[in-house]
């Protein structure tokens, strides 16, 4: 069995490592993607799309606004738009307790020193969402976020990542890895790689892999349900959210509304399956037709779920393995990494090469979880 060596090796080829992936290879590693379908198949090209900064963990929000710099340059980052349109994000309260909540949150994110989260009352809630339900009071709004194609974004990044060189081996999971010497073999079906550094960057399956790098991540996969409507006239600009959740809700520019929310299917992580809950589509229909009671009548013409990782505290593990040498981890997002993967890949490119990130990652490391077995 021939092993083939390169610099990094890299395991899932969504987002996360594709994006990984390309920003070694700008710094002249040689890199090796094991993807185990094809990128984007399980979370990365099939999510709502959402690009936020809105809402956001406070531990989050320097990748998030630093993510937010590439996104508006994205075609020139990428050498494809990915979809995105810049038409703000809305985060909506329907009672006073809630334009509470709301105003405690720009007020800490604006003692953290960003503010990009603004407080707006009713009248400026229906200038933005005109057809908004007469009961919703007011918003937090982030004007400069949007939402991208998910698909196109992870095709645009797989791409591009090739275009510069990075080779990816696709249709075998990885099945083994074992430390010899000062290299890391990883053996996927018939294939064999060998790279003195492993990046893990599997998604739902990344706590399987940590395990192999000795590190204990507490993942569940969970999947995220979402719908499709019919094409219908446009009537709506910002993706609209929510202050008491359930809602992830945009109009697409072809004129269909995309429609999540984190409500949940069935996930089968063995059978690589995810199908949706129709109790879960009823109590997403319902909160949307709370909001926007006219669209009670749009035909739903398709609904899918995506496989996601999510941590107990719902943020991504970031950063070197804890047990492992020249080993790192990018992988549950929680649901809410599509906007971050610009960022993430610079920052374990970084990690590898200076051995320093330029952004914060303490909060996401792997240690968090060493007790919790």
């Amino acid at each position: 069995m021939i092993m083939e060596s390169t610099d990094v090796v890299v395991i899932g080829g969504g987002l996360h490592g594709s994006s990984t992936a390309l920003h070694l290879r700008r710094r002249g590693y040689s890199v090796r993607v094991v993807e185990k379908r094809f990128p984007g198949r399980f979370a990365s090209g099939v999510n709502a799309g959402g690009v936020r900064r809105l809402g956001r963990h406070p531990a989050e929000i320097p990748l998030s606004v630093a993510a937010m710099e590439v996104w508006h340059e994205i075609e020139g980052f990428i050498g494809h738009h990915c979809g995105f349109h810049k038409v703000g994000q809305v985060k909506m309260a329907e009672n006073e307790a809630e334009m509470k909540q709301l105003k405690a949150r720009v007020e800490s994110v604006r003692a953290l020193g960003f503010d990009h989260e603004e407080f707006v009352g009713g009248n400026e809630l229906r200038r933005l969402v005109p057809a908004v339900a007469e009961h919703c009071v007011g918003a937090i709004v982030c004007r400069d976020d949007g939402a991208a194609n998910p698909m196109l974004t992870s095709r645009a990044y797989w791409r591009r990542a090739i275009a510069e060189g990075v080779s990816y081996h696709q249709g075998d999971g990885v099945d083994g890895i074992e430390r010899q010497g000062d290299m890391w073999q990883v053996r996927a079906g018939e294939a064999r790689f060998e790279a003195p550094v492993v990046v893990n960057c599997s998604g739902a399956w990344g706590d399987k892999i940590a395990a192999m790098l000795g590190d204990h991540a507490p993942l569940t996969a969970k999947a995220l349900t979402m719908m499709v409507t019919e094409r219908i006239p446009h009537f709506i600009d910002p993706v609209c959210g929510l202050a008491s959740g359930g809602l992830s809700f945009k109009q697409a520019p072809e004129g269909t509304l995309v429609i999540g929310g984190g409500h949940l299917g069935h996930p089968d992580r063995d059978a690589e399956t995810a199908e949706p809950d129709p109790r879960a589509l009823a109590a997403s229909a319902r909160v949307v037709t709370r909001v926007f009671p006219q669209l009670k009548s749009v035909p739903v013409a398709r609904t899918w779920c995506g496989l996601e990782g999510f941590m107990p505290d719902e943020i991504p593990v970031i950063g070197p393995s804890l047990n492992s040498q020249d080993a790192y981890h990018a992988f549950g997002f929680s649901g809410h990494g599509f906007q971050l993967s610009p960022i993430v890949g610079k920052l374990i490119a970084e990690l590898i090469d200076e051995g320093k990130s330029s952004l914060p990652i303490e909060s996401f490391s792997v240690a968090r979880f060493a007790d919790t077995d």
